[in-house]
């Protein structure tokens, strides 16, 4: 029974995250704000959750999950399809995005705790698209597709920051053309 309401209270914690998140964005948001929305106390989020960038991340990472394509882990993706996921996330979710950029960018300068989290974030995600790129191209040496895989990375990121701060930003065509230099590589 005490599992279910500290379940029932995280889930409470993170729906005030959430809805806070999306009306008065990152620096509006406190936790003092999340726990009057979620009718809860202090002690009970710092039970549940180390910090509001710690509470804010798990919003980032379910809304990632989200788009997922291969959400069960199965090994069935592409790079193309884990690229086509994180186009989505960054066009269907662009407060959270903002959110995610923002707590990786200031937090992961300043605080420790966050810049490890972070990293952490984009070793496991490097991991996967360069799984999924040699998946699909067998041949190919790991270290060549680690860094291409990097590369990858460090363009869609540009590529997303890029789109959440110019609305005039063509992200998806930008997308296909870095997409269709990658196809041209494996020719």
């Amino acid at each position: 029974m005490r599992n279910r309401a500290g379940l029932e209270t995280q889930a409470r914690i993170l729906e005030a995250t959430r809805s806070l998140l999306s009306e008065v964005g990152l620096d509006g948001v406190t936790i003092k704000g999340i726990c009057e929305r979620a009718g809860v106390r202090a002690g009970s989020f710092y039970n549940l959750f180390e910090s509001k960038e710690q509470a804010v991340l798990t919003i980032v990472r379910e809304a990632i999950k989200g788009v997922d394509p291969d959400p069960e882990g199965a090994g069935s993706e592409s790079d193309f399809d884990l690229v086509a996921a994180y186009v989505r996330f960054i066009i269907e979710e662009p407060e959270l995005a903002r959110v995610y950029f923002v707590v990786a960018l200031s937090g992961g300068l300043t605080d420790p705790k966050i810049r490890a989290r972070v990293v952490r974030h984009h070793e496991e995600r490097l991991h996967r698209f360069t799984t999924a790129h040699l998946r699909h191209r067998p041949g190919l040496a790991e270290e060549i597709a680690t860094r291409r895989m990097e590369a990858l990375l460090a363009a869609l990121n540009g590529y997303a920051l890029q789109s959440l701060i110019d609305d005039d930003f063509d992200l998806l065509g930008h997308v296909d053309t870095l997409m269709a230099f990658e196809a041209e590589i494996d020719r």
